[in-house]
């Protein structure tokens, strides 16, 4: 049996899985946001699994970050009570068995190159829009990470071909620079700009209803929102060239978004014409910890 874990920064999600079959469904419970409390929560979860299955099973991990070769610590976690922090280790010592960890934007590229909407193609980038922006790439359904550990890390390159009111408007990241990716395409970052917009400080869901009523701030916050995205995802196609690009996340659920950024890239793309697809995650939210459970074969 195979147990996957998604730490994320609001929710952690556990699934046991066997043969690419289901064998205790997804649970979810809130994210404490300490790192002890992490530890206890994952642990919990994976004893009710096999409690439940009455069978053990190989963990599998995906945290917003990611842990070092070089010091055993997490890294570049937006959920920072992570960084710095020997989280494999620890978990390693109160589930005593090994334990495999990666990014969560590579989990859900893994997931969606196996059996998801990326599914036959020899290179995918798998693109999180949530509360951050994250990204992973799939060769062969097997993930590239890199000697840094930073493959698929496009969420904090500069957002491309800014335009002057971009420049002098953009917002810093946790990361330490201004105008990431993130800033400008994580839920945070639209709420941000469409508060800019229209004075109106709105959830994006309530951006979403006002733009669907014919709210013209509204409206222009979410075209916004997909001219950068197309621009993002257009450096990622010139420097990549993948197979499928699958976007993942709560902001990938904006209405029409896929149809928009698709013909949105021939306008960026150096190419007189775009093959990549454009996708919509096939597994949802739990892309992400069916792939933490893969990281065991």
């Amino acid at each position: 049996m195979q147990i996957g874990i998604d730490l994320g920064g609001t929710k952690i999600e556990a699934i046991a899985l066997a043969a690419e079959a289901v064998v205790a469904p997804p649970r979810r419970i809130a994210s404490p946001r300490t790192y002890e409390g992490a530890l206890d929560a994952i642990a919990r979860l994976v004893a009710e699994l096999e409690t439940e299955t009455g069978r053990s099973g190989s963990v599998g991990v995906g945290i917003p970050g990611v842990v070092t070769r070089a010091t055993g610590r997490v890294k570049n976690a937006n959920s920072t009570w992570l960084n710095g922090r020997p989280l494999q280790a620890d978990l390693e010592a109160r589930l005593d068995r090994p334990v495999r960890m990666a990014n969560d934007a590579n989990c859900f590229t893994l997931s969606e190159a196996i059996d998801g909407a990326g599914q036959g193609a020899e290179t995918v980038f798998g693109v999180i829009l949530g509360t951050g922006v994250g990204g992973g790439i799939a060769l062969g359904r097997r993930i590239l990470d890199g000697p840094n550990q930073v493959a698929g890390e496009w969420g904090h390159n500069p957002l491309p071909w800014m335009t002057d009111e971009e420049r002098r408007e953009a917002p810093p990241c946790y990361c330490g620079k201004t105008g990431c990716v993130e800033t400008w395409l994580s839920g945070p970052g639209f709420e941000r700009d469409a508060a800019r917009l229209s004075g109106q400080t709105r959830s994006a869901p309530e951006v979403v209803r006002a733009a669907e009523s014919g709210d013209p701030r509204a409206l222009d916050a979410l075209r916004r929102y997909q001219d950068r995205l197309a621009r993002g995802l257009a450096s990622v196609i010139n420097l990549l060239d993948p197979g499928a690009i699958v976007l993942g996340g709560g902001m990938s659920n904006l209405p029409g978004l896929v149809d928009a950024v698709s013909a949105l890239l021939p306008g960026y793309v150096f190419s007189d014409a775009v093959l990549t697809p454009v996708v919509l995650h096939r597994h949802g939210d739990s892309s992400g910890v069916r792939g933490a459970a893969w990281l065991w074969p």
